[in-house]
């Protein structure tokens, strides 16, 4: 199995907006940053999580021709606002499954009426066919067997996944001892750190480090990297060694 990072920024990417933060103004690609997301690729089947703003430049950018299929950690518009160009996809090959939680499947219908509605249905929009996540419930993606792990972004349920022993955690901030307990024997953990300073929903430097010390997979990739945890290189040597920043266009192969 491949992992690709598509992009790990925080909801603002890197660089904000008008800042003049220095790490907005790096030349170190490492600190050029698009929202999270990431691509996985086994046999012949390819996954993403989250369909954030960039989605389009991403799928462009690592030369993507199909996707079979798309799994949503939450609704906020850093992850799902990429959805209509998934109709990219549809135009070659038809129906394509997301899977999220009902919750989060509502708001999308919400949002984005004409792709879901059933009658008269814009014509070009993206033909999706939606599957419920539950939680505690394995499901399977292709051949492929996923285990939803279930957290808080400040008060919103969010799910991450674990398959084999790789496991994609972002926008966490509070996590109970059950669902600790799905995360033991990892290889790989991909775990968000926004800032160095505390936020009020994500996890910073400290308490992303105090969670890594209880679940001891063997290597960390942090991720959903606000410009405020500062310049890649220089934080990444200041990291216990079996811990890195991730940043767009890693790659990571796993057995």
């Amino acid at each position: 199995m491949k992992i690709i990072f598509l992009g790990t920024g925080t909801s603002t990417g890197i660089p904000l907006i008008g800042s003049s933060h220095p790490v907005c103004k790096s030349v170190n690609k490492k600190d050029k940053r698009l929202r999270s997301s990431i691509l996985f690729t086994w046999k012949n089947y390819m996954y993403v999580i989250d369909t954030g703003p960039d989605f389009r430049q991403q799928m462009l950018r690592y030369g993507c021709e199909r996707i079979d299929g798309i799994l949503y950690t939450h609704e906020h518009s850093d992850h799902t606002s990429g959805i209509d160009d998934l109709r990219a996809f549809c135009f070659k090959q038809g129906e394509i499954p997301i899977y999220a939680h009902k919750r989060v499947l509502n708001n999308l219908n919400f949002r984005y009426e004409y792709i879901f509605k059933k009658e008269k249905k814009y014509p070009s929009a993206p033909i999706l066919k939606q599957i419920e996540i539950q939680e505690n419930k394995d499901f399977f993606i292709s051949d492929l067997m996923v285990t939803p792990i279930n957290y808080l972004h400040a008060s919103l349920q969010v799910f991450g996944f674990r398959f084999n022993d790789f496991a994609y955690l972002t926008d966490l901030k509070t996590i109970n001892s059950n669902e600790l307990l799905k995360l033991k024997n990892l290889e790989v953990l991909v775990l968000n750190c926004i800032r160095v300073e505390e936020h009020y929903s994500h996890l910073n430097l400290k308490e992303a480090l105090v969670l890594i010390d209880l679940i001891k997979p063997k290597k960390t990739y942090l991720t959903h990297i606000s410009h405020l945890l500062g310049f890649h290189d220089k934080v990444e040597k200041q990291l216990p060694k079996n811990v890195f920043l991730s940043y767009d266009g890693l790659e990571i192969d796993l057995p």
